[in-house]
């Protein structure tokens, strides 16, 4: 569907024109999404399991990184820290292929491995998790 935007005369973008069926789905999703909202009994229960690490966080700007180039939380600190993995590898005394590796989305490196690397990049071992 192409949209047509209406300016001002600095062209900013001030209203855009879509069709009425469009218009009317959106009229829909809002007046469900409030009524959704207001009505407790629809709300559902989701279970939750404390964990030692609910108060860690990580910074706005790792996650960003994260996300943005759909890297692991662990590639993603070393990117926040301007760090090289051959470079870290150095300080950890690990290997490239074993930051590499520990890199990869969806690998779980072992706990002695998360300390070695908190310390180069300067955060906690639990930050280095998700």
């Amino acid at each position: 569907m192409k949209l047509q935007y209406i300016q001002d005369n600095s062209g900013k973008n001030l209203f855009v024109v879509l069709p009425i069926e469009e218009y009317q789905k959106l009229q829909n999703y809002k007046q469900i999404a409030t009524l959704d909202d207001d009505n407790e009994s629809n709300w559902e229960e989701v279970p939750y399991q404390a964990s030692s690490n609910d108060d860690v966080t990580i910074p706005h700007e790792v996650m960003n990184i994260m996300f943005e180039q759909n890297i692991s939380l662990l590639a993603a600190w070393r990117q926040f820290r301007g760090l090289s993995q051959y470079t870290v590898a150095e300080q950890t005394g690990l290997t490239q292929s074993a930051i590499s590796q520990a890199e990869k989305k969806g690998s779980k490196p072992q706990q002695k491995t998360c300390e070695r690397l908190a310390v180069v990049y300067g955060c906690l071992a639990e930050q280095l998790v998700m």
